[in-house]
């Protein structure tokens, strides 16, 4: 499921899918995606690239097309691959660059940039 909050500048998207479930947060005001993976119990931020990740109302529009058309065609589907690095626990100022939003997903967790 996704939910698109205008007002606040961020897309939450929740995935139920067992030991795959994941919850992401599109922070467009940080400018940081975070990804929570449930079953690794851990947290994979990345910096949004414009060039790749599509803007906000872009995409509702996409959220919207593929409910009411099924399939719909897009080259700005978005994929992300994540290859595991070194962890690190964020600090305030991780969070202060990061945002509330990432920081209520993710505090407590492994981090992975």
């Amino acid at each position: 499921t996704m939910t698109i909050h205008n007002e606040k500048n961020i897309a939450e998207v929740h995935v139920q899918s067992g030991m795959y479930s994941s919850d992401t947060i599109f922070d467009y005001s940080s400018g940081y995606i975070a990804t929570r993976l449930l079953s690794r119990n851990a947290c994979f931020i990345m910096k949004i690239n414009k060039d790749y990740i599509p803007e906000l109302q872009e995409i509702g529009r996409l959220a919207f097309e593929r409910k009411t058309m099924k399939t719909v065609y897009s080259p700005n589907k978005v994929w992300v691959e994540f290859q595991s690095g070194h962890s690190f626990f964020g600090s305030i100022k991780d969070w202060f660059l990061y945002g509330r939003h990432i920081e209520k997903l993710c505090s407590g967790l492994p981090l992975y940039q």
